[in-house]
């Protein structure tokens, strides 16, 4: 089995700063596309930002220049730097990823089960 295991649960005003990370184990083969999306209440799930195995990001215009997706392969972790924080980022995190197990064929979709982060005025 997979799993995925988020942690950078916070409380930061806004301006402030705040790191997410979400750590994969299990049979894993290859982990392909990490990927973060957030949602609020509400509001549909959004992807925030997607990182491939080599490590190409992107991300969605709102936080374009303020977030920061990296991994560190060799540890099976994926972060998500957030910057210059805003009341309308508040929302539960959720991590993503594409991973494909040690017999598998081809990749599937885990989640993490979500972080709450909240940013106060």
């Amino acid at each position: 089995q997979v799993q995925l295991v988020e942690s950078g649960e916070g409380l930061v005003q806004a301006g402030g700063s705040l790191r997410l990370s979400c750590a994969a184990s299990g049979s894993i083969f290859t982990i392909n596309d990490m990927g973060w999306y957030r949602q609020a209440p509400g509001k549909q799930r959004e992807q925030v930002a997607l990182i491939t195995s080599g490590g190409s990001a992107n991300y969605a215009d709102s936080v374009k220049g303020r977030f920061t997706i990296s991994r560190d392969n060799a540890k099976n972790t994926m972060y998500l730097q957030m910057n210059s924080l805003k009341p309308e980022d508040t929302a539960v995190y959720y991590c993503n990823a594409n991973i494909r197990t040690w017999r598998a064929l081809q990749g599937m979709n885990y989640w993490g089960q979500g972080t709450q982060v909240t940013v106060s005025s």
